[in-house]
């Protein structure tokens, strides 16, 4: 069994998306990113690592990578999404791409959750 069997439809996007990803980035927090160029790598390994952001970009395999990003998701806080990012110069913003919204996860996880509520 791999990782890939794990992982619920929602990941689908991202997935494919690590293909072509050449580094991720993660907050610590909530907001996990896909770099797609060497631009955007080059922005998240000077601004997501540093003294109060240490270890928070990673490079290796597509494998590798979402197996990082795997441990990311489950740390992370309930307003957590991921995003691939590419350089657009003309409009930076629609450089973002959503692959996992916020909430869009809610369902699966919450409705464990509630079941776990309702044993009490």
């Amino acid at each position: 069994m791999t990782i890939h069997d794990t992982l619920p439809d929602y990941f689908d996007p991202v997935l494919d998306a690590l293909e072509g990803a050449l580094l991720i980035a993660w907050d610590g927090c909530h907001k996990i990113y896909l770099a797609m160029d060497d631009s955007e790598a080059n922005w998240f390994r000077q601004n997501y690592n540093g003294r109060s952001c240490t270890d928070r970009t990673f490079t290796g395999t597509p494998e590798e990578m979402l197996a990082t990003l795997k441990g990311w998701w489950d740390e992370s806080c309930p307003l957590k999404f991921v995003s691939a990012v590419t350089t657009n110069y003309e409009n930076p913003n629609a450089g973002f791409v959503s692959l996992i919204g916020q909430g869009d996860w809610c369902d699966d996880e919450y409705d464990e959750y509630d079941e776990d509520e309702d044993d009490e």
